[in-house]
């Protein structure tokens, strides 16, 4: 197998969750994807990594970073990271809090970006697009370029087409609730 195809199978062992949910969004849904499952795991962690710093290179993308908004994209940013290390050049990481501290340096992006930096911005899961939209604005707002968007899992419920059109962003995703079993094609 390969990295993609052993991470959408981890996804869909560990991630895909059947019953009753209310999303972000405030929708309620079928299913659940918490990518974190994955992410946050020791072979996910790997894989994530690898495949998403191989879509990056795919892509002609050479961010100096990669992030989105806390939580969903912190450990796929930081997978990216680590395995840029093996691969280089070396990709850093950030997030993007909710809302800017109100002690310390009063930042809302932390981590690896400075502004003017080419950056990528993940997102674990995109369903309606809100979180990578609140992200694109955070990093431009702070001086940032973005290259594009990548997320693990898109839901294809239009959140990828909001991001192209309200943000003019490129969207790649790694793979969809289709190929996760979620949904029927």
């Amino acid at each position: 197998m390969t990295d993609r195809e052993s991470l959408v199978a981890l996804l869909r062992e560990r991630s895909v969750r059947f019953g009753s949910f209310r999303l972000a969004s405030g929708k309620e849904s079928p299913y659940y994807i918490d990518a974190r499952k994955t992410t946050m795991s020791a072979l996910g962690l790997a894989l994530a990594g690898r495949v998403g710093l191989a879509t990056i290179r795919t892509q002609g993308w050479a961010p100096v970073s990669v992030g989105g908004l806390t939580m969903g994209a912190d450990p796929f940013a930081c997978a990216i990271a680590r395995a840029s290390v093996e691969h280089p050049p070396l990709i850093n990481a950030f997030t993007v809090r909710k809302s800017a501290k109100q002690h310390g340096t009063g930042r809302r992006i932390e981590g690896s970006f400075e502004p003017g930096t080419p950056v990528v911005v993940l997102e674990d899961v995109i369903t309606t697009g809100a979180s990578a939209l609140e992200a694109i604005d955070a990093v431009r707002g702070e001086g940032g370029q973005v290259l594009g968007v990548m997320a693990l899992v898109d839901r294809s419920e239009g959140g990828a087409d909001r991001i192209k059109t309200q943000a003019g962003c490129r969207v790649v995703v790694i793979t969809t609730t289709i190929d996760l079993g979620a949904v029927n094609p």
